[in-house]
């Protein structure tokens, strides 16, 4: 092989490590995030981690080779995508269930750990702030999804308007009423919170 051809396969080859280098990175900064908008939008935490394990997945396999900074939006695109995807999936779930008569797992009675408490934390601090997010969830799940959505992506994640309009698939505009809804139903739920 020619040196001035090995030359540029070795750069192909670095170039390709660093994009999916950044591309590590970039999943590994928005894994957290993304895992509590998924949780507080299914209330579930095995579907929640499914569907931000599948946002990511989409992500690398169709999306690695776009500029890093479409990254961002696009992730949240495909999470928003998953989500629904989960509800509509519980929903044709529920309704076929509901025709079935009910029945209740031995198996679960029989489970040690199910009855296990866990530890309580005397720290009046951490049960004070323990609390606070109890009730910040609490009011999250009250607000309609896309005001929930808006205002995880906006506070949660820091996207600014146009990021979250493209994640969401929406207007800016819309983006800026569901997130000023969601901050005065918020203040509304919490206002002696905070």
């Amino acid at each position: 092989m020619p040196a001035a051809l090995r030359g540029d396969v070795d750069r192909s080859h670095s170039n390709a490590q660093t994009a999916q280098h950044a591309l590590s990175q970039f999943l590994a900064s928005v894994e957290l995030k993304a895992f509590r908008i998924a949780q507080t939008a299914l209330r579930h935490e095995e579907d929640a981690l499914d569907a931000v394990q599948d946002a990511m997945l989409q992500l690398a396999r169709a999306y690695a080779d776009r500029p890093a900074a479409e990254w961002k939006p696009l992730f949240y695109r495909i999470l928003e995508n998953r989500i629904r995807d989960v509800q509509r999936r519980r929903s044709v779930r529920n309704r076929v269930m509901s025709w079935l008569p009910f029945h209740s797992d031995a198996e679960d009675a029989d489970d040690p750990l199910a009855t296990v408490q866990s530890p309580e934390l005397p720290v009046p601090q951490r049960i004070e702030l323990d609390e606070t997010m109890v009730a910040l969830q609490n009011a999250l799940k009250a607000l309609p999804h896309r005001q929930q959505q808006v205002f995880l992506l906006r506070a949660l994640e820091g996207m600014d308007v146009a990021q979250t309009a493209r994640a969401m698939g929406c207007s800016q505009g819309s983006v800026k009423t569901h997130y000023f809804r969601a901050l005065r139903a918020l203040r509304a739920q919490l206002g002696d919170l905070t």
